[in-house]
């Protein structure tokens, strides 16, 4: 395939091989991260939506979408950085959530309805949370603030294991 034949799904799938680097289980495809692709000449345009617009993984992501293009016969690449409409958790899939789980981290819940999204009071506090370990619902929130602003921590006090929650954004 040369870069000027290549359709927008060719380059998701080229994509789909860049990880992302706080959570290297999920491709940025599979976070929804990247929104989409427009080909003209050997150029190409990549469209992305950070999960929040203070996410410290962006800068590394976009070097990442830029190195993955470029070994696959891009000549110019744009990275276009998108805010609306905003990133949110409904936007992984259930495989996704699945891979997340496997992973040691409870997934996200449905996503907050109303206008207001904070990153300092999760929705987290008020769901049932599974252990990603031994799958029980015998948890508590240990804190809203984890090792990212996206993630909080629990505890399962059937298995006695500490784990990350993505928060439902």
């Amino acid at each position: 395939m040369s870069a000027a034949d290549a359709t927008r799904d060719d380059i998701f799938e080229i994509l789909d091989a860049v990880k992302d680097p706080e959570v290297p289980v999920l491709s940025v495809v599979e976070l929804g991260i990247v929104r989409g692709a427009r080909v003209e000449g050997n150029a190409v345009t990549i469209t992305v939506t950070p999960t929040y617009s203070g996410c410290p993984a962006m800068r590394v992501i976009e070097e990442d979408i830029r190195s993955a293009l470029l070994s696959h016969g891009f000549g110019v690449i744009h990275v276009e950085t998108v805010y609306a409409p905003a990133w949110t958790t409904d936007w992984l899939s259930t495989e996704a959530k699945q891979k997340l789980e496997a992973y040691g981290i409870a997934p996200p819940g449905p996503a907050p309805r109303d206008s207001l999204v904070s990153l300092t009071r999760s929705p987290a506090a008020a769901q049932r949370l599974r252990c990603p370990y031994c799958h029980s619902l015998e948890t508590e929130l240990r804190s809203e603030f984890g090792s990212t602003a996206c993630k909080a921590i629990a505890y399962c006090t059937k298995c006695n294991q500490p784990f990350e929650v993505f928060k439902a954004l």
